[in-house]
């Protein structure tokens, strides 16, 4: 399905638990959404 990834990426051993290269990229867009998010807020009040 997807020829870019590879099979590790795609199809992880244990499907229950995300790999770690999953969880680095969540951390960092929920990181960046975060500050998006608050520095909206902020100007907001401001």
């Amino acid at each position: 399905m997807n020829e870019y990834l590879p099979k590790d990426v795609t199809d992880p051993k244990d499907p229950k638990k995300p790999s770690m290269n999953r969880i680095a990229i969540w951390v960092i867009v929920g990181g960046i959404g975060a500050y998006l998010l608050l520095s909206g807020i902020w100007g907001i009040l401001t």
